[in-house]
């Protein structure tokens, strides 16, 4: 996998779109056998039945180098195993560097204590997840990590290079994400209401020189950026403009929360603040246009989701409008089958998961079902792969092609298209009995249907 302008594009020089899953296991020991988060063959069958073709995996800096200077092997043994586990199943992994509250100082997870010399003041109140943020002694501990005090950022870069080395030659391993939702620190206050371009320059910094760290033992493998954690309150990222983001294989990686929902499961406000829902996400979504627009790179939003359908389907229908993927949070393996019901219309979704062209327009109907694509062809050394969704076709399904041909067998959970030639191809999978999906008319480029920075040819 690599970036390739703003599209994430395999080995086979096709456009890929990943739908999938969060797996973080946050307390040790990390990935012990049999505890829901080392996922086993059964769990990954479960989750490419359902067309899911990535996890978002959780490492730890705590379990990769659990003393200063010492790398677990061990626990590079067990990440080493689900990776490959997922692998056998056709699932990318991408591998997150996670941390909530920083470290178990504050009764969070994440930079192991011995890296982090701040700790709570005597009688400092703690609020916990997520209001312990605001605490000055956590912000204090932030701020070494941002400074590089007592080196914390190299030896995280020495534990994340481990873990870059321990995966060369592994094409399943779709990168390396270097920190789940950074926190400025004390200057947190300078991110409202526009960004804080001063810190996001520090912090970029800092994610280039973790990059650095990677590359040096793992040249080949893609490295995600995740903007600071203000994002989720709808803050623009300043990444990439003082100065611009010159490393090749870089993919942003932000997050797309309701944060009215969000305090409705926290700290209990009522569940009708989930009527701003779609203003805040519109804001967010318009955000990641403007860095598309400003770095060229690709974007995945690398969490999203807490249980309710229609929060589900503000993020589903605009990553659709603009072909980008996802991670659900979460899933663990001892979860059963939880992709069923009205969580499963909204994530079991018909979609291309690799396209031999340039994506132009596509629509899902989770209501119906319906399913309609068109993208143009360009040369690939494999065909188009689009993945039924099993829970709206579980069986027999009609595909309509016009300028191409179906070359997989009938009823193939996927499906595989060809191109007649250099015209626009479409697909639809209506659901029996119904009209189809209409999808907007063809304006030629393409920059009308909803993926302008695709449609540009940065693709391809």
């Amino acid at each position: 996998m690599r970036a390739q302008g703003a599209a994430l594009v395999d080995g086979f020089g096709r456009t890929v779109l990943l739908h999938g899953v969060n797996t973080v296991d946050k307390d040790a020991p990390y990935l012990e056998p049999g505890d829901g988060f080392a996922l086993t063959d059964a769990s990954a069958a479960l989750l490419a039945r359902h067309g899911f073709n990535t996890v978002r995996l959780g490492v730890s800096f705590d379990g990769l180098m659990p003393s200063e200077g010492v790398v677990d092997t061990a626990y590079l043994d067990r990440v080493e195993n689900v990776v490959d586990t997922l692998a056998a199943h056709g699932i990318y992994t991408l591998l997150d560097n996670h941390q909530d509250g920083l470290s178990k100082i504050w009764g969070g997870n994440g930079f192991p204590e011995w890296a982090i010399r701040a700790r709570p003041a005597d009688g400092e109140p703690n609020p916990g997840f997520p209001l312990y943020y605001l605490m000055p002694s956590m912000n204090a501990g932030w701020d070494e990590v941002w400074n590089n005090t007592h080196g914390v950022l190299d030896h995280l870069g020495v534990a994340l290079g481990a873990l870059a080395e321990r995966m060369n030659g592994r094409a399943s391993v779709l990168g390396i994400e270097l920190l789940n939702e950074p926190w400025p620190g004390s200057p947190f206050l300078s991110c409202f209401p526009n960004g804080c371009p001063d810190f996001d320059a520090k912090y970029q910094r800092a994610l280039q020189r973790l990059t650095d760290a990677v590359r040096a033992r793992n040249a080949a493998v893609p490295v995600f950026w995740e903007p600071n954690v203000t994002w989720n309150e709808t803050m623009p990222s300043h990444l990439g403009k003082n100065p611009p983001i010159t490393s090749t294989d870089i993919v942003f990686s932000p997050h797309d929360y309701c944060i009215p929902s969000q305090l409705a499961i926290y700290l209990d406000l009522p569940e009708e603040l989930r009527a701003v829902c779609p203003v805040q996400q519109d804001k967010t979504w318009s955000n990641i246009d403007s860095f598309t627009d400003r770095t060229d790179i690709p974007t995945m939003v690398t969490e999203f989701g807490d249980g309710d359908p229609t929060v589900l389907r503000n993020t589903t229908t605009r990553a659709d409008e603009r072909f980008i993927g996802w991670h659900y949070w979460h899933y663990r393996g001892n979860d059963g089958d939880p992709f069923r019901g009205d969580l499963g219309r909204e994530l079991v979704r018909t979609y291309p998961q690799a396209t031999a062209g340039t994506p132009d327009a596509m629509i899902f109907d989770s209501g119906t079902g319906d399913f309609a694509y068109r993208y143009r062809p360009r040369a690939a050394s494999a065909p188009t792969e689009i993945y039924v969704s099993d829970l709206f076709h579980p069986d027999d399904y009609e595909v309509q092609v016009t300028g191409g041909r179906v070359t997989s067998a009938a009823g193939a959970r996927i499906v595989t298209v060809e191109a007649d030639g250099t015209a626009p191809v479409t697909v639809r999978i209506p659901r029996p009995g119904s009209a189809g999906a209409d999808l907007p008319t063809d304006g030629g480029s393409g920059s009308s249907s909803g993926f302008p920075w695709l449609s540009s040819g940065s693709a391809g």
